[in-house]
């Protein structure tokens, strides 16, 4: 048996069986055993004495656009790594856009995996991109070790990664159910956004209109038809239109195979506080009503939803015009999801094993990362220690990622990361950051 080599021990440890006192040994980079608080720690073994600061796994995040190659100016690998960190985040999982080039062949994945190498501070995985044309490429890329392969329903704002029309997505998606892979979908149908009032300028509610929740309905019942009928697995990303639950939660009923994602501003803004002109605010799909917020929380509850993820989304300030029709689409969190959730979750009545649930287990059982999620025997020993009491206000100067453009600037949160583990190693204490640690992680 590896010899042990940690013990970390808070009253509040978040164990797959709920929160409890405990301490959690390590071993070789990962978890020994979770025993009680009490109990003699072992000899010679330091100890990480957390007090009531509470322990929970380190966050997944399956939906991360890093950039970087090729749009390093947006983000890169370095930063987006220490806001993960920062906010709790120990293993993320790269969307194949917007880097250049995108990861659509082995080839553009070595690259990206050359780029973060030594640049990674938590953990890194790959997802790759099904492309209109590049049908050959999608089993060598599962060869390769992606997760699985993102494709859009509509364009998605960079010409390099066009969207699939239903032909193309059923080619697509009967190659990657021969090999029981796993494809994930922007789900919004361009026939209805292209039916939509298009009314440029700062007003949001112009916005809104032209991203009707209709477009993920009909796209996501497109979806289930096409899974259905070929008994593929696919994913929905960054569901925003609540009406589109009755639809996913039948198919289930029905054995399709079918999860879905939202993120943390569409369950902790709503539509009528955003102000005229603050594109910070801008994403696709949008943020809707406060209403709409309600339901996908109440779907979160009931377990429809299986799981929250960033969908940081960077870009330049300049690209961030006051007109919500050319403005960048994309809202930056790697940093603040976890307190912003966490607030928004307290105030409903929800507990600290809910969030790990929806942050960290659900999102790696999704993608397949099987160390990875719980505080148990054998899982890696990522960990993050937070004061889930402390409130902190957003200062975009404090931000990790590249550029410092913040939908949550000013707000007061609830939940300050005090430090961050990988693999039993501590790589960030109140603000310090040790040398980057992180690993590539390939599927399986």
């Amino acid at each position: 048996m590896p010899e042990l080599e940690r013990v970390l021990r808070s009253t509040r440890v978040v164990t797959p069986t709920g929160t409890r006192a405990a301490q959690v040994t390590v071993a070789d980079g990962v978890i020994a055993g979770v025993l009680p608080h009490d109990a003699p720690p072992p000899a010679g073994v330091p100890v990480e004495e957390l007090g009531d600061a509470a322990l929970l796994p380190g966050l997944v995040d399956t939906h991360v656009h890093v950039n970087d190659p090729g749009r390093t100016d947006w983000e890169g690998f370095w930063t987006a790594t220490r806001a993960a960190a920062a906010g709790g985040i120990t293993t993320l999982v790269d969307m194949p856009l917007n880097s250049l080039p995108p990861t659509t062949t082995p080839a553009h994945l070595a690259l990206k995996q050359d780029t973060a190498r030594p640049r990674a501070h938590v953990d890194v995985g790959f997802w790759g991109g099904a492309l209109p044309g590049n049908t050959e490429e999608l089993r060598p890329l599962h060869d390769a070790g992606v997760f699985g392969f993102k494709c859009f329903l509509s364009p998605s704002g960079v010409e390099e990664f066009p969207p699939l029309d239903q032909g193309q997505l059923a080619v697509a998606l009967a190659e990657i159910a021969g090999f029981d892979g796993l494809l994930i979908v922007h789900a919004e149908d361009p026939h209805t956004l292209d039916g939509a009032p298009q009314r440029p300028g700062p007003q949001y509610a112009d916005f809104l209109a032209s991203r009707p929740g209709e477009a993920e309905n009909q796209a996501i019942e497109n979806l289930i038809g096409q899974a259905a009928r070929l008994g593929a697995r696919v994913h929905v990303l960054h569901l925003s239109a609540a009406s589109a639950l009755p639809a996913i939660a039948a198919a289930r009923r029905d054995g399709v195979r079918i999860t879905v994602e939202s993120c943390p501003h569409f369950l902790t803004l709503t539509a009528e506080e955003v102000p005229d002109g603050a594109t910070e605010f801008k994403c696709c799909p949008p943020i809707r009503e406060a209403a709409n917020r309600d339901a996908l929380w109440a779907a979160l509850a009931d377990g429809t939803i299986d799981c929250v993820v960033s969908d940081h989304s960077p870009s330049t300030v300049e690209l961030k015009t006051g007109d919500f029709a050319t403005a960048w689409g994309g809202i930056s969190s790697l940093q603040l999801g976890l307190p912003a959730v966490w607030t928004e979750a307290r105030r409903r009545g929800h507990t600290l094993d809910d969030v790990v649930r929806w942050m960290s287990e659900a999102p790696a059982r999704v993608a397949g990362l099987t160390a990875k999620g719980a505080i148990a025997p054998g899982k890696d020993a990522d960990f993050t220690v937070l004061d889930p009491e402390e409130t902190f206000t957003v200062d975009p100067a404090a931000l990790q990622h590249r550029n410092r453009v913040t939908a949550y600037a000013g707000r007061t949160l609830r939940g300050v990361v005090r430090s961050t583990w990988l693999r039993g190693r501590r790589i960030l204490h109140e603000g310090a950051y040790t040398e980057p640690a992180g690993r590539l992680l390939e599927r399986g």
